[in-house]
């Protein structure tokens, strides 16, 4: 039971495998959407110019940025020459000498010599203590001057400095508040641009579904006409056997018949290169097999009614007419910032810096920090007349973009009135067809029965055959102009989706 199973399942995948896929026109435009490569880059630029418009805004914000780095130097920063280290850590040494000399000279012995005349004791402790105080006093003065030099000494050799840096802009020129505008003005571009790929898209995946429908149906004509020159030509080959036709009646036959099968080989190499187009469009493997819904159908579903021409619909919802206004207003976006260039400036700034060695209670080799705040302020002077020609290029790029929105409208509403004629015209076209078909038809059922009757040359059925094709052929035409010139006038005035 179970491998009956599996072989009944086997056999299901084999065949739907193997079935052909119907698509629809629906079908094939919704294929063409999820999977052309352009829309997807376009959809990206959406998403881009979204992400934009959110990084623009973040200007108003302050921001907080951290600051930290290392350095290591040959040698350190010395704020007492050589010299002056010298001095300050001998400065007992020096001092010492100086009272021994003054000791040792005949003023001070003078003295020294009235004082024990007057009090010999007292002298005699003076003798006896001064050379001990001239030493302490040299010894505490040499370790005074060498601590000074100790607390002047830097170690700025290895350098360790960060900071926290907060910036909030007050006013930038008008620069924030117009690139904001730029960038939603951007987004809204690249989502119009997209609304536009799709447009575009579906116009071209109508005109294949279209293509192949016509090319289909002149196959089956190809075949019928091959069929009918065929039949022409064995009968044609059985008068000539009974001496009732001649040979040259036999070989125009036989040329007919080699112009239809040469007709129906570049059909049929039409018809495929136009389902590989369509599979291309579609994102399927380009040897996929597949039906259209509307190829069994022997009369072209028409519309019952028409789009009527509008000019104020086509300018107001055509795509490509919102993305010349948006591009427009960036423009006049580009000429402020541009003047923004050459106005003040002002930013509030605070930080918080640390360093080591530390600067704030002498030099130490700890990391201690302090904090500031305050104002900048910019203001251009002179620059030679920059900003008044960047500013101007600026105006002439605006410029531009308007007369180009300009010259598009006036496009816009010559290509929407020329589509509306093409309905009108391919609708009479439309209608002159079906009655020379209607014709055709009977010229032909004329012919046979005439050539049946042997009344009717070979060359008169040759001719009623070729007009039946021929008019065949155009009807097919008008049918598929019709469908075409209705989706052209609906492209034009912005409304085919």
């Amino acid at each position: 039971m179970k491998r009956i199973t599996s072989l009944l399942l086997l056999l299901s995948t084999i065949l739907s495998s193997h079935a052909q896929q119907v698509l629809t026109l629906d079908s094939c435009r919704a294929l063409a959407l999820a999977n052309n490569k352009e829309l997807r880059i376009s959809q990206e630029k959406v998403n881009a110019a979204h992400y934009e418009k959110k990084a623009a805004f973040t200007n108003y914000l302050p921001k907080i940025d951290l600051t930290g780095g290392y350095m290591r130097t040959q040698k350190e920063i010395s704020l007492l020459s050589d010299a002056q280290k010298q001095t300050l850590g001998s400065l007992g040494t020096t001092v010492g000498g100086q009272l021994q000399q003054g000791m040792q000279s005949a003023e001070f012995q003078a003295a020294m010599q009235q004082l024990a005349a007057r009090n010999p004791g007292l002298a005699a402790g003076l003798q006896g203590l001064l050379p001990g105080a001239v030493s302490g006093l040299t010894s505490g003065l040499n370790s005074i001057g060498q601590s000074l030099v100790d607390a002047f000494h830097t170690d700025t050799r290895n350098l360790t400095i960060g900071a926290a840096t907060l910036t909030q802009p007050l006013f930038m020129g008008g620069k924030i508040i117009a690139y904001n505008k730029i960038t939603k003005y951007a987004e809204r571009l690249a989502e119009s641009q997209h609304a536009t790929g799709m447009q575009d898209l579906i116009l071209q995946t109508d005109q294949v579904y279209w293509q192949i429908i016509s090319l289909v149906n002149k196959k089956k004509l190809a075949e019928n006409f091959l069929e009918l020159v065929q039949k022409l030509d064995s009968d044609v080959d059985k008068m000539i056997a009974e001496g009732v036709a001649t040979k040259a009646d036999g070989l125009s036959v036989k040329v007919k018949v080699n112009e239809a099968e040469m007709m129906l080989t570049q059909v049929d190499n039409g018809l495929n290169l136009s389902k590989m187009l369509l599979c291309q469009l579609c994102g399927l493997p380009l040897d996929s097999q597949f039906q259209l819904a509307d190829e069994s159908m022997k009369d072209l579903p028409l519309p019952n009614t028409y789009t009527e021409a509008n000019i104020s619909t086509a300018l107001s919802n055509r795509e490509e007419l919102k993305s010349l206004e948006l591009a427009s207003e960036i423009y006049r976006q580009k000429v402020n910032i541009a003047r923004s260039e050459f106005l003040p400036s002002v930013a509030l700034t605070a930080n918080y810096l640390v360093t080591n060695p530390s600067l704030v209670n002498g030099f130490e080799n700890k990391f201690r920090g302090m904090w500031a705040a305050g104002v900048i302020v910019k203001i251009p002077v002179f620059h030679w007349g920059e900003g008044i020609y960047k500013v101007k290029a600026a105006k002439a790029e605006a410029n531009i973009a308007r007369y180009k929105l300009e010259d598009v409208k006036e496009k816009v509403e010559l290509q929407v009135t020329q589509n509306s004629y093409k309905v009108n015209e391919s609708t009479k076209k439309l209608a002159l067809a079906e009655k020379n078909m209607e014709k055709a038809e009977e010229n032909l059922r004329y012919a046979n029965l005439g050539f049946k009757e042997g009344v009717i040359p070979t060359s008169n059925v040759l001719e009623a055959q070729t007009a039946w094709f021929s008019a065949q052929s155009g009807k097919i035409d008008a049918q598929i102009d019709v469908k075409m010139s209705e989706l052209y006038l609906n492209k034009s005035m912005g409304i085919l989706k």
